[in-house]
């Protein structure tokens, strides 16, 4: 139930930024629950494998690389994704830092139970 809860407002917040952002086009609510789920799929199979694969620059750039690492997602889920799309490198990454700042303050008012009975 929890990861529903936490897709459904990272949907939303992909819906509200695509909205506010001038370089993101998405069709419609479906369409953002497909990016949220794109991107959480993403996040966990190809993200851990770039961050390993540009851990050089990240460490040379002091972790500022990841910016791009998550801009590269953004842009992944665009060519994954007919109803979504975004315009340039500088607009993913500029969602991206505004897609993690929103998931944080929506998911912030959401209480979680972490006790097990």
């Amino acid at each position: 139930m929890n990861l529903i809860i936490r897709l459904l407002i990272n949907a939303i917040a992909v819906f509200a930024l695509a909205h506010v952002l001038n370089g993101v086009y998405l069709d419609n609510y479906v369409t953002a629950i497909i990016v949220a789920i794109v991107l959480s799929i993403l996040n966990l199979i190809v993200k851990p494998i770039l961050v390993i694969l540009t851990l050089p620059i990240t460490i040379l750039t002091l972790g500022l690389f990841l910016f791009v690492v998550n801009g590269l997602m953004i842009l992944l889920a665009d060519k994954f994704i007919d109803g979504f799309a975004v315009s340039s490198i500088w607009t993913a990454i500029l969602f991206s830092i505004l897609l993690s700042i929103l998931q944080w303050l929506l998911q912030s008012f959401i209480k979680t139970d972490t006790k097990t009975k």
